[in-house]
């Protein structure tokens, strides 16, 4: 089908920016900063908390959110929800994702735990995921005093957040760590640009993000060539998938990233893994940041935060 009219009308908004992969990093951190939604939704929660934490190379910020009726509701103590923004490995933080997180948080009546980890080129791989298995560790152990139950927990993030939450499961099977009870992957970054899919050709510009843009973040956040093969960067290229946690996979029609999405929702379900893939026609990567302006982005997260609900029960 093609391009959602809501999606084209924010493509065409920001039509005259400057390409991603034009920009010093400084500056594409300006742009994704400066990023405004006017019109969003934005759910109420009961209390947002920024806090540290000790991780691997020093303080690591968190940003906690707790879902309507704590301290009262008789559903308590909540599921948990430890989530990766997206950011290429390089750009967006805490801020950037705040909306998506409320509205995680209250449609999913998860507590989250936002990961501010170690962004490239500044703190290159596998920086980024050391901090998100640290961080997952450090909020299972912690749930009591966030208000949320250690036995229900579940990762998720978008784009390069989807990478970092495929990888900590990885690493949590791997290495031991607490007990997951699923992965929400959004449009997840999960192979190096080479060799590439036929989205990566076919989405390769006009949609948003572009071949250009994936090839400037994996630059950015790889120190050599050879890390791309590892599984912990590229998750799709994990020899044995078994053993992991359900996962829900949104991909979206219009996005370079779709095909190889959907090549590791398949790797789960061969693997045994129980999964579900959903595939927004119309839609971009990004469109999780619009509910409120984009129809689809509200159902689609909605969807989401439905089968949290259920693996969670």
């Amino acid at each position: 089908m093609p391009v959602d009219p809501q999606v084209q009308q924010l493509l065409d908004l920001r039509a005259t920016l400057p390409p991603l992969h034009t920009l010093t990093v400084a500056e594409a951190r300006e742009q994704f900063a400066a990023r405004d939604f006017p019109g969003l939704r934005i759910p109420k929660v009961a209390c947002v908390v920024n806090r540290d934490m000790q991780g691997p190379a020093g303080s690591l910020g968190l940003r906690i959110y707790t879902p309507p009726g704590h301290g009262s509701s008789p559903r308590g103590p909540f599921p948990l929800m430890v989530f990766f923004h997206g950011s290429g490995f390089v750009v967006c933080s805490l801020d950037t994702h705040d909306g998506m997180c409320r509205n995680l948080c209250a449609g999913a009546g998860c507590v989250v735990v936002s990961v501010d980890y170690r962004l490239a080129p500044e703190a290159k791989f596998p920086a980024a995921t050391d901090d998100c298995l640290a961080a997952t560790r450090w909020a299972v152990a912690n749930a009591a005093a966030l208000g949320a139950d250690p036995g229900r927990v579940v990762i998720a993030g978008d784009s390069a957040g989807g990478n970092l939450a495929a990888v900590t499961a990885l690493r949590i099977r791997d290495e031991g760590g607490p007990k997951l009870l699923g992965q929400l992957l959004v449009y997840p970054v999960t192979d190096h640009y080479d060799p590439g899919t036929p989205s990566m050709m076919e989405n390769a510009e006009g949609y948003g993000l572009t071949r250009d843009g994936m090839i400037w973040f994996w630059d950015h956040y790889l120190a050599a060539r050879w890390d791309a093969a590892h599984p912990y960067a590229s998750p799709l290229r994990a020899p044995d998938l078994s053993g992991l946690p359900p996962a829900f996979v949104v991909t979206a029609e219009y996005d370079p990233l779709r095909d190889e999405g959907e090549a590791y929702a398949q790797r789960l379900q061969e693997a045994g893994v129980p999964t579900v893939l959903t595939r927004w026609d119309g839609m971009n990567h990004g469109f999780f940041f619009a509910p409120g302006i984009v129809d689809k982005a509200g159902a689609a997260i909605d969807e989401a935060c439905a089968w949290v609900r259920s693996v969670c029960a």
